[in-house]
């Protein structure tokens, strides 16, 4: 059987060898590479998590230094200088805590590419910005903690996001282990046992009976049955011609 990969170019059918009908060749597209990114993930789930343990140490005595926060449990915890440690606390939550998102805001910028990034990093820097103002005369009433709540709840998210990111890697690696390492590629009238990823795209490969098929590609010439239990989850083989 063979098989041509997702290419609109027909194959040409070559002459099969009688021996050779139950077998399967694939013409191979493009072999796109799995790059193994769980160094990656793992240094950026430890760095949202390490952000958001500062973030959420520092929001505690931010909040029990807001007016807001006072005036909602009836108390008054301020002295004079407060509002000095409040700015203090909230740049580190800012600059610390909210750096991935600063950062975030200005690559979607330079990219030409708005996304929830400009968003928050937007929403934190004007907070930032107007308290910092009120501290230093502009009347009004800061929102210091609404700043550091709502960068810990968005590190808390990533965090999550980035664990979620690379749980799903680590299935997709497992996956692409179940695959064969070496495929038959049909030169001329030859076959040459090659690795999988040097194939190209129109190349043309056999694929054995029984054997996994080594690339995706569409059928050229034959018929067999097909295991696609690690794609659908049917362990029923499937005809394909």
């Amino acid at each position: 059987m063979e098989h041509q990969h997702h290419s609109e170019i027909p194959a040409k059918k070559e002459k099969m060898d009688p021996l050779k009908m139950d077998h399967s060749k694939l013409q191979h597209g493009t072999n796109p590479s799995m790059g193994h990114e769980g160094h990656n993930h793992a240094l950026m789930i430890a760095d949202y998590k390490k952000r958001f343990y500062v973030v959420l140490t520092l929001t505690i005595p931010i909040m029990l230094l807001s007016e807001m926060i006072q005036h909602f449990f009836g108390v008054n915890w301020t002295f004079e200088g407060s509002k000095y440690i409040l700015f203090a606390l909230s740049s580190i939550v800012f600059f610390y805590g909210g750096w991935p998102f600063l950062k975030g805001l200005v690559d979607e910028v330079k990219a030409k590419s708005p996304g929830m990034m400009i968003l928050i990093g937007f929403a934190i820097s004007v907070a930032y910005i107007y308290s910092a103002a009120i501290v230093f005369g502009l009347q009004g009433m800061d929102f210091f903690w609404e700043l550091s709540t709502l960068i810990l709840i968005m590190l808390l998210g990533h965090w999550i996001e980035m664990k979620s990111i690379a749980g799903a890697s680590k299935e997709l690696e497992l996956l692409v282990q179940l695959m064969p390492a070496d495929a038959h590629m049909v030169m001329s009238d030859k076959i040459h046992d090659v690795k999988i990823d040097t194939l190209k795209e129109k190349d043309i490969i056999l694929v054995k009976p029984g054997e996994k098929v080594a690339a995706d590609g569409i059928i050229l010439e034959g018929e067999s049955y097909l295991n696609e239990s690690m794609l659908t989850g049917e362990s029923k083989p499937v005809k394909k011609v």
